[in-house]
């Protein structure tokens, strides 16, 4: 009998292990040998992630920055799959602007979550003129 190469995710390092293969399997000039193994991950990790359900209650910005935790990326790293400038990433990260259309798109491509994780309703720092950043971010 043959060993499953990929099982249903059950755990956040599963989770956390079949995202680091897909990257890697992405990355291969010519992915198209594993056409079937990324369609494969990409079912059980989008399924795994509709299935979370504390991830819905995180504001866009929330969303990101724990996803960029989580992949252990920093905003130079956003940048570049944004194909912007760090700038421009630090100030969504700080509220001062928001996310574009295509950056939601590129974003949920990128970590292989639907777009409407982050294309929701979130309060800028324009929209509290009267205080502070550190009054509202902590």
């Amino acid at each position: 009998m043959e060993v499953l190469k990929y099982k249903v995710i059950k755990t956040r390092e599963q989770y956390d292990e079949y995202c680091r293969e897909l990257e890697r399997l992405d990355d291969f000039e010519d992915a198209s040998q594993f056409v079937d193994e990324i369609e494969l991950l990409t079912l059980l990790i989008e399924t795994y992630d509709a299935q979370q359900e504390t991830l819905p209650n995180y504001d866009p910005v929330e969303m990101l920055q724990s996803l960029m935790a989580d992949h252990q990326l920093k905003a130079r790293d956003i940048a570049g799959i944004l194909n912007t400038s760090k700038g421009y990433v630090s100030e969504i990260l700080h509220y001062k602007k928001g996310m574009s259309k295509e950056v939601i798109r590129k974003l949920s491509e990128h970590f292989k979550v639907r777009q409407e994780a982050f294309n929701r309703h979130y309060k800028l720092m324009s929209d509290y003129p009267d205080i502070s950043e550190e009054a509202i971010l902590g």
